[in-house]
């Protein structure tokens, strides 16, 4: 039977079920997944629930194959199965504690960060600096170089076995260093390397399908840069709201872009056009401003939340342990610090949703007014 008004209609049966791609489906399963996980959910943050992802999260091996059990016992017994196949387990590297490396190359001798004047072991394929190789001269000259650590030890197999953890008699997880989330590629050490690396092959791959219209010269570049801004633009900027995105994060962006741009516009570095012409050309913003502007806005409704709300918990939650030696990953709070001192604005702003987005708002740059000020 169906309510309506207040009132309950007559029985009947329910002989059709619901379309492929109806709006309805996903909002039945969460309704029906609210409603019998209840008994055995913990709640934020140590699970995320969206529609059908389910991200379960523990201190330990051993309290996660808890959980995924009691997860599993629970849905099984209402008629719902957990897909093993497509479930993977992550481990977080988190540094506690005095760090044994340094750098992100660390020498494999001294194990402190190489730089540029380094050589690469071909037994342990470690660089190792050239006060730690004993090579008087130039490193260029030397060949099968072998470190002090590897003269009478054999080759080490940098091949990584697959880990895979036991959640049954004969049930078993593949352990992996990253995983897809809705869209977005997480990676075990954190930050946005993986994001990033993952949105570029996805711009690339939507480029090259669309490539006979954004590369033909009978387009105009007004057709271009709406293509570009609609198809290329919005996958290339994928989730970055929520990045904690370092420098070579947003200049591997920006080499993307200033490309692709380059191939729309059918212009070479030899003919010596600036890529802020190019693209005023196609009417396009720039990448870094797309980003930043993105993550003000999300931070703008983060700001605006309720201290009950899940997202301010989140954001209050404290890594407990000692930091390691060295500086400390780049935070999201940290991008959104630099973006309000780059753009001259104050936190206490966000709270007044209309003139925050009024600020962050802004006019895409023309062909015309590129000219105008080319001309000035």
């Amino acid at each position: 039977m169906v309510r309506v008004n207040g009132r309950d209609s007559k029985a009947f049966n329910v002989k059709v079920g619901v379309h492929q791609g109806s709006v309805l489906s996903p909002l039945l399963f969460v309704i029906v997944l609210e409603a019998l996980s209840r008994e055995f959910r913990e709640g934020l943050p140590m699970e995320l629930l969206y529609a059908d992802d389910l991200v379960l999260m523990a201190e330990t091996e051993e309290l996660l194959v808890e959980k995924i059990q009691k997860w599993r016992k629970g849905m099984e017994e209402k008629g719902l199965r957990v897909n093993l196949g497509k479930t993977k387990v992550m481990k977080c590297e988190v540094r506690t504690g005095q760090a044994e490396n340094s750098g992100k190359f660390p020498c494999g001798v001294c194990r402190k960060g190489v730089g540029a004047n380094s050589i690469l072991c071909t037994k342990c394929s470690l660089w190792v600096h050239k006060r730690c190789s004993g090579i008087a001269g130039n490193l260029q000259k030397v060949a099968n170089f072998c470190c002090k650590k590897c003269v009478n030890t054999p080759p080490v197999q940098t091949r990584v076995e697959v880990k895979e953890i036991l959640i049954g008699p004969s049930d078993k997880l593949e352990c992996v260093d990253k995983f897809c989330y809705l869209g977005d590629m997480i990676g075990s050490g954190g930050g946005a390397e993986e994001s990033s690396r993952t949105r570029v092959r996805c711009a690339w791959a939507k480029f090259n399908e669309l490539s006979p219209v954004l590369t033909s010269r009978g387009a105009s570049f007004r057709v271009k840069g709406k293509v570009y801004r609609s198809c290329i633009q919005s996958v290339l900027t994928y989730s970055s709201e929520t990045w904690a995105a370092k420098v070579e994060d947003m200049r591997r962006l920006e080499r993307t872009e200033r490309m692709m741009v380059r191939w729309m516009c059918g212009v070479s570095l030899k003919d010596r056009v600036a890529s802020s012409e190019l693209n005023s050309r196609l009417s396009i913003e720039s990448i870094t401003d797309i980003v930043r502007r993105g993550r003000l806005r999300w931070f703008g409704h983060v700001e605006r939340k309720d201290r009950d709300d899940w997202v301010s918990a989140c954001r209050r939650i404290e890594v407990e342990g000692v930091r390691g030696r060295g500086r400390g990953k780049k935070t999201w709070d940290e991008c959104v610090s630099g973006d309000i001192a780059g753009l001259g604005l104050r936190r206490e702003w966000a709270l007044d949703r209309v003139r925050w987005r009024g600020l962050l708002c802004g006019k895409r740059p023309t062909r015309a007014s590129a000219e105008v000020e080319h001309r000035f």
